[in-house]
C-alpha cells in the first residue's frame, strides 16, 4: 500500500500555544466562548486542516521551488559570464594585453608554477584512474596488498607510487606544513595582540591631546610661536587627473601667508603637464598664496630624489617644520592648526601623522576590499604603535616633520623605493618620536584598477626587505635599547614584512594543493577555515560597514600572496624589480569639501591674461590649444584588460587540487582550493577591479 498523502495529520502534530479560543457572532453582539479540555484537540485538529490544506502547501512549495531555481539562475549567469570572460580574454584575445616576464624571476617563479600544474595534472588523471579501478587508498586506511594481489603493470606502479610518497615526500612535505603553521600561529598572535592593544586605547580613550588651544589665546595670537614657519611639499610626476584639486586643497590652508611656503614639486617628463601644473602655480600665486614651482633638470632618485632636491633650497633654513602630500591628497583647511600643536613643549617629537580618508572606497569591489585592508593599517596597526612605542612606518604623505629631525636622521636617501620608511627609521635610530592622529584625516585616492594596485603592492613589499638588507647593521649598532631593536627586526621587519607575505603563498598556494596528492601529510583543518576566518573578522572590525564582504577579503587576501611574495624575493635578494617605481595611475576623484572650495573660488571674476602672466607667451598657446582640445567631447578610451599568467597557472592548480579533494571525500577543503581557485581566476583575468553597484 503507498503511503499515505494526507498532510493535514502532520500539521496537527505542532504544539499547541497559548488558550484556544472560539468566537461565536451573533449579530449584532459578539460572544467569547473559552474552551480548555479535550475538546480542544479537536478544535486544533479542524483548525488546522481548514488553515493549511494541500493546495497552500502546493503554492508555498511552488514559491520555495522559484526562489531555488532564481538562486541556481544566478549562479548560472555568473558561470556563463565567467566562461564568456575566459573565451573572450584566453582564447579569442580581444582587447587584451599578456603581462610580460621580462625579468629573470618571474620567468622562474612562472616557470615553476607551470611545472607544478603540469605534475599535478598528471597525478590527477593517474589518482582518477586508480580511483575507478578500486586501487585508492588513503591514511589512515592505508592497505598495501600482498604480490599475489596486484594486477597489471598500472596497479604495480600505483601501489610503487604509494610507498615511494610515504618513504620520501610525506615527510618534507609535513616538515614544510608544520613550519608555516608555526609562522602563521605567530603571526595571528601578533595580530590578535595589536587588535587588543586598539581595545584598549577605545576604551580607555588614549589619543594625543593638546592641553589648550593655542589659536584661540588672545595675549599670544599671531606671535611667532604659534605660528612657526611651515613648508608644505606636493611632489608630483605625470599627475594630470589630481594636480588642480591637490594644489587648490594645500592653498586653502588656514595659515598666515607670511608664515607659510607651498612648494609644487613638478617631475613630470610631458611638457603638457608641466605647462598646466605651472599655469596653476601661477593662477594661485596671483591669487596671493606664497607658492613656487620646482622642476628638475637631472631627474633621478624618484620622489626621495624630488624632496632631497626641494630641501637643499636656501630658504628652507627659515622654515621650522615641513608638511608633505603627495598629488592626489586633500587636506582640509584645518589641518597644521591640528597638527603643529603637538610639537610645542614636545622638542623628541619628530612626526605627526596623520590618517588617510578615501573618497572612492565604495567605487568598485577592488577599493572595498583595499579600505578594509587600510582601516585595519591606520586603526590598528599604527594606532597601537604610536601609543605605546611612539614609533610606526611613516606613510610619505599627509604628515608633518620637523626638519630638524629630518637634518638629524641624515635627509632623504635615494636609496629605495620607500624612502619613507627609510627615513622613519634612520629617525627613530637617532631618538626622535613619532605621533600618529586617528581622527586628523586627509581626503585620498584608492587605485581603482587591479594593475594599479599590483604595482602599488609590488613596491610596498619590495622596499621594506631591499631597506631591511641596508639598514640591519645600522640597527644592530645603534645605541636604542634591545627591545627596540628587537621590534624593529623581529616584529617590523621580518613578522610583517617577510613572514606574512612568505607563509600566505608557502601554506596556501603550494603546501595546500600538494597535501591533496600526498594525503599522508595532514593540514588541519582550523589552519584552513576557523583562523583565518577569524583573523578576516577582526581586520575587518575598524571597517564594519564592509563585514559583508569578509569572504571575498578573506579570498583576495590570499590571491594577492603571489604579488606580495614575489616582491618580496625581489627585494630580499636584489633583483632587478626591486627598484622599481611605477607612479599609481590616478581617477581624479574629489572629495566634498574640495569640490565646494573649488566651486566658490569658480564663482569669483578672474582676470585670464592677468592670472597667467608667469606662464610665457608661447605656453599659454599651448595651454589654449589644450583647453580647446578638453572642450571637444572625445569618445572615451576603452581600457585593455590584462591577463596574468602566474595568477592563471595558480587557478588551474589550486582548482586541480579541489578535484583531487573530492576523491578523498574532505569538504572543506574542495570548498577553500575551489573558491581560492576561481579568485585567482578572477584576477588573472583582471575580472576584480570591475564595477559592482
Amino acid at each position: 500500500m503507498p503511503p499515505s498523502l494526507n498532510l493535514s495529520q502532520w500539521w496537527a502534530k505542532e504544539a499547541c500555544r497559548g488558550t484556544p479560543v472560539v468566537v461565536t457572532v451573533e449579530n449584532p453582539n459578539y460572544s467569547v466562548v473559552e474552551i480548555d479540555g479535550p475538546e480542544v484537540a479537536a478544535f486544533q485538529s479542524m483548525d488546522k486542516g481548514r488553515g493549511k490544506n494541500a493546495r497552500q502547501f502546493t503554492w508555498v512549495m511552488l514559491l520555495k521551488a522559484h526562489r531555488a531555481v532564481g538562486c541556481v539562475a544566478w549562479l548560472a549567469a555568473g558561470l556563463w559570464a565567467l566562461l564568456g570572460a575566459i573565451k573572450k580574454r584566453l582564447i579569442s584575445r580581444q582587447g587584451v594585453a599578456v603581462e610580460s616576464d621580462n625579468l629573470g624571476k618571474g620567468k622562474l617563479l612562472f616557470g615553476f608554477l607551470r611545472g607544478f600544474l603540469v605534475l599535478s595534472l598528471v597525478m590527477l588523471v593517474f589518482e582518477m584512474i586508480a580511483y575507478w579501478n578500486g586501487w585508492h587508498f588513503q591514511k589512515p586506511n592505508l592497505h598495501i596488498p600482498e604480490t599475489t594481489e596486484i594486477r597489471g603493470w598500472m596497479h604495480s606502479a600505483y601501489l610503487s607510487w604509494l610507498s615511494f610518497r610515504a618513504d620520501y615526500i610525506t615527510y618534507p612535505i609535513q616538515a614544510m606544513s608544520n613550519f608555516c603553521i608555526i609562522l602563521f600561529v605567530i603571526q595571528s598572535a601578533d595580530r590578535m595582540i595589536l587588535c587588543l592593544g586598539c581595545f584598549w586605547i577605545k576604551f580607555k580613550k588614549i589619543k594625543p591631546r593638546i592641553e589648550a588651544d593655542p589659536f584661540n589665546s588672545d595675549e599670544q595670537e599671531g606671535s611667532k610661536y604659534e605660528y612657526p614657519m611651515v613648508l608644505v611639499q606636493i611632489p608630483m610626476c605625470n599627475e594630470k587627473e589630481v594636480y588642480e584639486q591637490s594644489i587648490s586643497a594645500v592653498c586653502h590652508i588656514d595659515w598666515p601667508i607670511d608664515r607659510l611656503l607651498i612648494q609644487v614639486l613638478d617631475d613630470s617628463d610631458e611638457e603638457t603637464i608641466k605647462i598646466l601644473i605651472k599655469a596653476e602655480v601661477s593662477k594661485w600665486s596671483q591669487r596671493g598664496v606664497n607658492i613656487v614651482y620646482r622642476h628638475r633638470l637631472v631627474r633621478t632618485g624618484y620622489k626621495a630624489g624630488n624632496l632631497k632636491s626641494a630641501m637643499s633650497c636656501d630658504y628652507v633654513k627659515d622654515y621650522e617644520f615641513v608638511a608633505i602630500f603627495d598629488a592626489d591628497f586633500q587636506p582640509n583647511p584645518d589641518f597644521l592648526k591640528r597638527t603643529i600643536p603637538h610639537f610645542k613643549e614636545n622638542p623628541e617629537l619628530g612626526l605627526v601623522q596623520a590618517r588617510w580618508s578615501f573618497v572612492n572606497k565604495d567605487e568598485n569591489l577592488l577599493t572595498r576590499l583595499q579600505n578594509i585592508n587600510l582601516c585595519f593599517h591606520f586603526e590598528v596597526e599604527q594606532q597601537v604603535n604610536g601609543v605605546f612605542l611612539n614609533f610606526f612606518g611613516f606613510n610619505g604623505t599627509a604628515g608633518v616633520w620637523r626638519i630638524k629631525a629630518l637634518e638629524n636622521s641624515g635627509g632623504w636617501l635615494e636609496r629605495t623605493t620607500v624612502e619613507d620608511m627609510d627615513i622613519a627609521v634612520r629617525a627613530h635610530l637617532s631618538g626622535w618620536k613619532f605621533i600618529f592622529l586617528n581622527d586628523v584625516k586627509v581626503p585620498c585616492e584608492l587605485p581603482e584598477s587591479y594593475e594599479a594596485y599590483r604595482k602599488q603592492q609590488h613596491r610596498w613589499h619590495s622596499g621594506p626587505m631591499h631597506l631591511f638588507r641596508l639598514c640591519l647593521p645600522a640597527i644592530i649598532t645603534s645605541k636604542i635599547s634591545i627591545w627596540k631593536k628587537a621590534n624593529l627586526i623581529l616584529l617590523f621587519f621580518l613578522l610583517r614584512k617577510l613572514i606574512l607575505p612568505f607563509y600566505s603563498f608557502t601554506l596556501f598556494c603550494v603546501v595546500l594543493p600538494l597535501t591533496m596528492f600526498v594525503p599522508e601529510a595532514e593540514l588541519p583543518v582550523w589552519v584552513i577555515c576557523y583562523v583565518p576566518v577569524l583573523m578576516s573578522f577582526l581586520n575587518i572590525l575598524p571597517a564594519p560597514r564592509s563585514f559583508p564582504f569578509i569572504v571575498p577579503y578573506l579570498l583576495f587576501e590570499n590571491t594577492m600572496s603571489i604579488t606580495k611574495f614575489n616582491a618580496m624575493v625581489s627585494g630580499l635578494f636584489k633583483l632587478g624589480s626591486s627598484y622599481e617605481w611605477v607612479v599609481t595611475k590616478k581617477a581624479g576623484r574629489s572629495s566634498e569639501s574640495d569640490l565646494l572650495s573649488g566651486a566658490e573660488m569658480e564663482s569669483k571674476p578672474v582676470n585670464q591674461p592677468e592670472l597667467l602672466r608667469g606662464v610665457s607667451e608661447s605656453e599659454l598657446m599651448e595651454l589654449n590649444k589644450l583647453k580647446e582640445q578638453e572642450k571637444e567631447a572625445l569618445p572615451p578610451v576603452k581600457k585593455a584588460n590584462k591577463i596574468y599568467k602566474k595568477e592563471l597557472a595558480l587557478a588551474l592548480l589550486l582548482l586541480t587540487a579541489a578535484a583531487r579533494s573530492l576523491l578523498s571525500a574532505q569538504g572543506i577543503h574542495f570548498y577553500f582550493l575551489l573558491f581560492q581557485g576561481l579568485s585567482f581566476l578572477l584576477v588573472g583575468l583582471d575580472l576584480i577591479g570591475e564595477q559592482m553597484s
